[in-house]
């Protein structure tokens, strides 16, 4: 399994932990799941998303990762 690190609000980390203990899983496996549902391809054309979905890939359409800002975030952390 690999690791990964999220830059993430911390009020949503702390709503995301409530709903994973009421669900009996972890956060870690909350994001898996949110992740492989973007990934995914759609069998059919036609066929719609789930409403978290489309508001991901909606997000997500036109952003562009930006090295530099990952690598000051790890320098901050690590100082």
């Amino acid at each position: 399994m690999a690791k990964l690190t999220l830059n993430v609000d911390a009020a949503v980390v702390a709503r995301a932990k409530r709903y994973a203990a009421r669900q009996g899983t972890s956060v870690s496996r909350l994001v898996e799941k949110i992740l492989s549902l973007v990934v995914m391809r759609i069998a059919k054309d036609d066929e719609e998303l789930p409403p978290v979905l489309a508001r991901l890939r909606a997000e997500l359409k036109d952003s562009k990762p930006d090295p530099t800002d990952y690598r000051r975030y790890l320098e901050r952390k690590y100082r």
